[in-house]
């Protein structure tokens, strides 16, 4: 079963909010075996979820108050059949510091054939909060075909 991680940078807003809407949506498509994790470039370990990214996913059925955020490690690339960002400097950093992982790193918003970065709602109001859930909603639900395609495909490595 494959195996995604998304990441930004403290693993607090956006990619405990994208990994909890990612299992929902693989879960809703049958891939209940495939797990997804989340990790940041810059993460202080155990931190929780923001208070505003816990809101916003509650009112929209999803509970990520156990999420602890976790620094990326090259354990954690290695075991990912897929690791998406939130932002092209993630990417970057990652397949510079990583380069024996680089071919599993993409920018999320390239699952949607563009390639623009997740704005980080962190120290804003609420809203931004709002913004980034709902921008992320239509990433992954646009992009779930080639998310699906090449987890398929670096599982197979």
């Amino acid at each position: 079963m494959a195996r995604i991680l998304v990441i930004c940078t403290a693993n607090i807003c956006r990619s405990p909010v994208a990994a909890a809407l990612l299992r929902d949506r693989l879960r809703q498509r049958g891939l209940d075996g495939w797990t997804v994790g989340s990790a940041g470039t810059w993460a202080m370990d155990a931190r929780p979820a923001s208070r505003y990214s816990v809101n916003v996913m509650g009112r929209h059925g999803f509970n990520i108050t156990d999420h602890r955020a976790t620094m990326v490690e090259e354990r954690h690339l290695r075991d990912a059949d897929l690791a998406l960002t939130m932002e092209d400097g993630h990417a970057e950093a990652l397949r510079a510091e990583f380069p024996a992982q680089a071919h599993k790193v993409y920018l999320l918003t390239e699952m949607i054939g563009r390639g623009y970065n997740i704005p980080d709602p962190y120290g804003g109001p609420e809203a931004g909060y709002q913004e980034m859930y709902d921008e992320l909603v239509v990433v992954i639900d646009g992009g779930m075909e080639r998310i699906i395609a090449l987890a398929r495909q670096n599982e197979r490595r």
